[in-house]
């Protein structure tokens, strides 16, 4: 009797049907799945978003490696202005010691400027080498009418905040360089290539001595003439 009166309940406005437990856990389970499909990109497929994703880790994985490279000599032979082989042989331990003598020694030396470039382009820095080599042949222009498109071309590449290889200089000194340009001379640039050279000689110029670039070729050299 008890049986039947709860089959045949009267569920109604004044009466509502208690909630089952399978129907609650759906209904609080639509939102979550709502919220879910909301915070995609309308229209994006999860395949190629995962694709995406593993792509992304691939890429950070690749740049951490760079960061991290091993400066070894054969990042100075390939870029010696002579053949690795010749090079090598031409190169004696005197003149190799001699760089660490002084930054200026070894930038007059055209081994050590390219062992010096190898080194800074497995620290991302190369710009400012770049910029002081460029302001060195801007020194020697001697055409007039070249003179302001060579100091226009420099103040673009290195200098402008907006330069695509922008070297560390100070506002102050960036400013200058700015005014400078109003009227260019072959003074233009002294005050900022200035600073690249200290910047280079107190913080690149040591690191570059203790690197393996640095004593590897010292090494080579060594073993050439035992």
């Amino acid at each position: 009797m008890h049986q039947e009166a709860a089959d045949f309940a009267p569920w109604g406005p004044s009466h509502p049907r208690p909630p089952s437990s399978k129907s609650h856990q759906a209904r609080t389970q639509v939102p979550a799945a709502r919220q879910s499909l909301s915070e995609r990109t309308p229209g994006a497929d999860p395949a190629a978003e995962r694709t995406g994703q593993r792509q992304n880790r691939g890429m950070r994985t690749r740049l951490g490696c760079l960061a991290h490279k091993s400066d070894s000599c054969n990042d100075f032979t390939a870029i010696l202005p002579d053949k690795p082989s010749r090079a090598l042989k031409r190169l004696s331990t005197e003149e190799a010691t001699r760089w660490a003598d002084s930054f200026d020694v070894l930038l007059s030396h055209k081994y050590g400027l390219a062992a010096f470039r190898a080194f800074l382009k497995t620290e991302f820095s190369e710009e400012n080498l770049e910029f002081w080599l460029a302001c060195e042949d801007f020194k020697k222009t001697r055409s007039a009418a070249k003179l302001a498109s060579k100091a226009q071309r420099i103040f673009e590449e290195f200098i402008d905040v907006h330069a695509p290889r922008e070297v560390n200089i100070d506002f102050q000194t960036r400013e200058l360089t700015r005014r400078n340009m109003q009227e260019p001379s072959l003074s233009c640039f002294d005050q900022a290539q200035g600073k690249v050279h200290s910047l280079m000689e107190k913080d690149s110029y040591p690191r570059f001595l203790r690197s393996k670039i640095y004593t590897d070729l010292l090494s080579q050299t060594q073993r050439r003439l035992s």
